[in-house]
């Protein structure tokens, strides 16, 4: 392995400009690589492929560890539902918000065949993806159920529609594993709960469990990518149980080239595997680029801040108009997971919005370390309620920090509000003279970044006349 960290000379370069990197020393204009370095080509071939294989996997491998971290840690099975309502519950929740309770659970179809979810009537938003995070069912208040409760029937994928007794809601997965995931929307912290209760999930036939609600209890846990070798292990595991995708057919054969082939045992040699360790370290590095430093048109939502548009997804299918939305898909499953057509609001009133500071108001990295201002206008476009949180860059979970908060919003009791009616909140490693009530606490030495969340956007967020300001480094 050495060959593939070797220096490359600057005489050596400029022979063949148009060459990268390790490769720019054996090529020569007019004749074929030397035998002898056949192997550092070759090399070079398989961390190419594998660093595409890590950010084409990037959705996969997320919600194939969170199942793992659901079976393994929590012990929920296939028929349970896991609660996510503390705040160290979501300290392994990639971009979790700190205000609504997460309630879901990971599902192989394999092993239940057709399933049926009851959920009583309630304010809920929620849905059906499979492990691409792509969406394929809605429930709740934007779901055919509109908030009226009803059976869900999920068809796994090569399943005929079966015949039924009674009215159900039909949707057919995309995948052979899903997520199957709601939030209560109800402030009434017993009236959630009380709904969250009555959830069922079953088999179409047969008897199961009953439906169990878990909890995490505190247990230390993390739903992002594994890191190393790990992140293989993880996405060969998952492509044993899934499906074949027609999209995805090249990357499969990338994927063999790797020694990931489905029915086969993945027992790298030294090689490969110093390749693949090699190949998600240099993906995680493009993986933080392509979402920390957004370069898609029109990603600044307000050309003169630095707050991005975060969910560059134009739908859940995650397909554009002549392509599939590769790094636009790579950006949003780094820093969050899953998708659905609410998080994306075209309508006023309903759904979700988000958006994203990786910077102060100077583009340089937010600091753990320093401390900053954001000042929010008077009556931020929201009907229900709108948060900012704080996230860690190197888990994009929320900020583990002393306070063990990580948002300030508008449902905030104490949250103080200037007599304009605009907030100023505050960042940093120790509180303003101000106090504590509009302060997120940071942590030397970590780099962080911020969501601002509108929940039921307005018309003033759609049509930018509402600007929320920049974070400010502040001197001193």
């Amino acid at each position: 392995m050495e060959q593939r960290s070797g220096t490359v000379t600057r005489e050596a370069s400029m022979a063949n400009p148009s060459l990268p990197g390790r490769l720019a020393r054996v090529g020569m204009d007019g004749e074929l690589p030397a035998r002898a370095d056949l192997p550092l080509i070759f090399d070079e071939l398989d961390y190419q492929l594998a660093c595409q294989v890590y950010l084409w996997a990037l959705p996969l491998v997320s919600y194939a560890q969170w199942q793992t971290q659901h079976r393994e840690v929590f012990g929920a099975g296939d028929f349970d539902l896991v609660h996510y309502v503390s705040y160290r519950d979501r300290l392994g929740l990639i971009t979790a918000n700190g205000t609504t309770p997460y309630i879901l659970n990971f599902i192989d179809l394999g092993s239940t065949g057709p399933l049926v979810i009851d959920v009583p009537p309630g304010h809920t938003a929620g849905g059906f993806s499979d492990f691409w995070q792509r969406e394929f069912g809605i429930l709740g208040e934007m779901g055919p159920d509109q908030g009226r409760g009803g059976k869900h029937l999920i068809v796994p994928p090569g399943h005929d529609d079966p015949e039924l007794d009674g009215d159900y809601f039909v949707h057919h997965a995309t995948g052979c594993n899903i997520m199957f995931g709601f939030r209560t929307l109800d402030p009434d912290p017993d009236r959630a709960r009380g709904l969250v209760e009555q959830v069922r999930i079953q088999p179409l036939h047969g008897t199961a469990p009953q439906t169990r609600l878990v909890s995490p209890q505190g247990h230390p846990w993390s739903g992002d990518q594994p890191r190393g070798l790990d992140y293989w292990v993880r996405l060969h595991d998952i492509y044993q149980r899934e499906i074949v995708d027609e999209r995805d057919r090249f990357y499969l054969a990338m994927l063999k080239q790797l020694g990931i082939e489905k029915g086969t045992a993945f027992e790298p040699d030294e090689r490969m595997a110093a390749i693949l360790a090699d190949a998600t370290a240099a993906g995680e590095l493009m993986a933080q680029a392509n979402t920390f430093a957004k370069r898609f048109p029109g990603a600044k939502y307000w050309p003169d801040r630095q707050w991005d548009l975060v969910v560059q997804l134009d739908h859940s299918d995650q397909r554009g108009p002549y392509y599939d939305q590769l790094l636009e898909r790579a950006a949003w499953f780094y820093e969050a997971v899953s998708f659905s057509e609410a998080m994306k609001s075209q309508t006023p009133g309903v759904g979700q919005a988000y958006l994203g500071a990786y910077t102060d108001a100077e583009g340089d990295w937010l600091d753990g370390g320093k401390s900053y201002t954001l000042h929010i206008p008077a009556d931020p476009p929201a009907k229900l309620f709108w948060s900012v949180t704080v996230y860690d860059t190197w888990t994009r979970c929320l900020i583990d920090n002393e306070q063990q908060r990580g948002d300030r919003g508008s449902r905030d009791p104490d949250l103080v509000v200037n007599d304009d009616g605009s907030v100023d909140v505050f960042f940093g490693p120790t509180p303003p003279t101000s106090g504590t009530a509009n302060w997120i606490q940071t942590i030397p030495g970590k780099h962080w970044f911020s969501y601002f969340r509108f929940y039921g956007p307005l018309e003033p967020y759609f049509d930018r006349s509402w600007k929320l300001g920049d974070i400010v480094a502040v001197t001193t």
